[in-house]
Parts: C-alpha cells; sequence; structure tokens
C-alpha cells in the first residue's frame, strides 16, 4: 500500500466529523514514529511512554498511492510496525504491516490492536502478545487479507501494548 520512502504531506478535509488515527503508547518506553509517503522528508515524532497519544487526520500522498506511520522502539527505524492507509473517498482502506519486524519485536511481544468508533461496520485488527503470525497484519507482501476498508469519517485507534483495559 505504502512505499516506504518519506514525503512532504497533505492533509485533506473528510465530510463532517473527520477522520483520522490515534496511536496510544502502552508499551512503556518511548516509541519513534514517522508518517510517510513516497518522496523524502518526513520528521520523526517522539511518543513517549505512559498512555501518550499521536493523532493524524486522514492524509493523501501527492504522488498517489498511500500513507505509511512507520513505528520503531529505536530512532534508526529497526524493527518497524506499520499502519498503512489510502483514503480513496469515500473509503479509507487500512491495514498493519509487520513485514519489516524481526522475530522478536518488542511490538510482538507486547501485543497491539486497531479499533474504530463505528459501532463495528469497520473491521478491527488485534495481535496478542507473543503472536508471531498474527492474521491480523501483513506477514509478507501479497498478504491482502489484512487490508480493510471503512468509511473516511471514522476514527481509528492503534493502542501499542496492553489496554487499558487489561
Amino acid at each position: 500500500m505504502a512505499a516506504a520512502l518519506p514525503t512532504t504531506l497533505e492533509r485533506r478535509e473528510t465530510n463532517s466529523g473527520g477522520g483520522g488515527v490515534e496511536i496510544i503508547n502502552n508499551m512503556g518506553k518511548d516509541i519513534y514514529l514517522w508518517s510517510v509517503g513516497e518522496s523524502a522528508d518526513a520528521t520523526m515524532v517522539t511518543l513517549t511512554s505512559g498512555g501518550n497519544t499521536y493523532s493524524e487526520s486522514w492524509k493523501t500522498n501527492p504522488d498517489s498511492g498511500g500513507i505509511s506511520i512507520k513505528m520503531s522502539t529505536t530512532p534508526d527505524q529497526s524493527d518497524v510496525l506499520q499502519y498503512e492507509y489510502t483514503l480513496v473517498s469515500p473509503t479509507i482502506y487500512w491495514d498493519l504491516s509487520c513485514i519489516n519486524m524481526g522475530s522478536g519485536s518488542e511490538f510482538t511481544a507486547a501485543g497491539y490492536a486497531v479499533t474504530s468508533n463505528d459501532n463495528g461496520i469497520c473491521p478491527s485488527a488485534t495481535c496478542e502478545p507473543g503472536d508471531t503470525a498474527c492474521a491480523d497484519a501483513y506477514l509478507y507482501p501479497t498478504d491482502d487479507q489484512a487490508t480493510h476498508g471503512c468509511p473516511e469519517t471514522v476514527q481509528m485507534t492503534l493502542t501499542l501494548g496492553p489496554s487499558s483495559a487489561e
């Protein structure tokens, strides 16, 4: 869906109510993230531990294609978990990708989940702690069952590590 190279991004307003993604860090350590597309110029954001959040409204990639929010436990972009999305109005297509994660990833050890605010219309994705073969995420490039479509007004939440309810 999204290319691995960074880009300058454009914000695109969606229908009333908007839509986007919020990432919650429950990992117990800082997470480094980059919101990227196809060309260079992404800025690293540090999401500190303790339930801190990063929010992004749906964006379009000026070079076409999708957006990838790359997350790592180190600032050198190693062992990357990706939340990828492409806005094709009126639908937002999204997935989780583990393709660039190592077998001993801290994200795998802690688990992660995507939920939404749309009362069950949009699919969720959960990778339980320790699940190295999570069926809800891309494990290899043609793992297309892991791509989901939702109304562009949806607000998604990606929780890294245990949810506050656990």
